[in-house]
């Protein structure tokens, strides 16, 4: 059971997933900030138990998404708040987080698809001018050691230009495709054709691309190292002792900063 939260002392952080690409380098930014103090680390076939009995408040799971709700289950069981980058979470499972949450009202659950503040705020941008715009399609472009496509910050993307098409009243975009390949129009999430690629040489990046008569709007946003990340994961961390209940993406924390 985490212990009360006491301003003056630093939050004690436990990581899973902690010798993985993101995981090392959430270790790193935890070990280094002066408010935080990395109690735990444990990777796939790791004791997570170590993470209770180092006493640790919040978890930052940077795991795969095969595992993670199970690991989101047990942090809750144990009262203790977790701070979740991994991807593959629909409103199913994002249902199930708040159901389990219900159990324990104290804990928190911060689940963000990115915590690169420049990536939160393109995907705002997004779905301000996306009520504009006739057409709207997402490209995303990640290392080919990612497992699933698309990514999550696409995904979501998708969702909020969706959501504000449908608020303003917007027709389907146009698309007279017939003879297609299978594939070759991308993904449709809700609507909005997105599409994936794969490339070495690549980190995460993500573009936005809006269309009416006579005038397209792109936005774009690239992740050139994992260290971009790292801010947001501690914004998250620093905040979600104090906001039980699960909250989705980093927005409603940039907000709290805002002047």
């Amino acid at each position: 059971m985490t212990d009360t939260f006491t301003a003056n002392e630093p939050i004690r952080v436990g990581v899973l997933g902690a010798r993985g690409r993101m995981g090392s380098q959430v270790c790193k930014a935890i070990d280094a900030a002066a408010d935080t103090e990395l109690v735990a680390m444990a990777d796939a076939g790791e004791w997570i138990f170590e993470v209770a009995d180092a006493g640790a408040q919040v978890v930052v799971d940077f795991t795969r998404p095969d595992v993670v709700l199970d690991n989101i289950r047990w942090c809750v069981d144990q009262g203790i708040s977790v701070v979740v980058g991994t991807s593959g979470f629909d409103s199913a499972k994002l249902e199930t987080v708040r159901e389990w949450l219900k159990l324990q009202p104290k804990v928190g659950v911060i689940i963000a698809p990115n915590f690169a503040i420049g990536a939160v705020l393109m995907m705002q941008y997004a779905a301000k001018a996306a009520r504009f715009y006739e057409s709207a399609e997402v490209v995303e472009l990640h290392h080919p050691d990612k497992v699933d496509a698309p990514s999550g910050t696409a995904t979501r993307t998708a969702e909020l230009i969706a959501q504000a098409r449908k608020d303003a009243g917007q027709q389907p975009a146009p698309d007279a495709t017939t003879d297609v390949i299978a594939g070759a129009r991308g993904a449709g999430i809700s609507g909005v054709p997105v599409h994936s690629v794969r490339l070495r040489g690549l980190v995460a990046h993500q573009e936005v691309l809006l269309g009416g008569v006579g005038e397209t709007l792109t936005i774009r946003h690239d992740t050139y190292d994992r260290a971009a990340f790292m801010p947001g994961v501690l914004l998250a961390v620093r905040a979600v002792l104090h906001r039980p209940g699960l909250t989705v993406g980093l927005d409603p924390l940039l907000d709290e900063l805002a002047p």
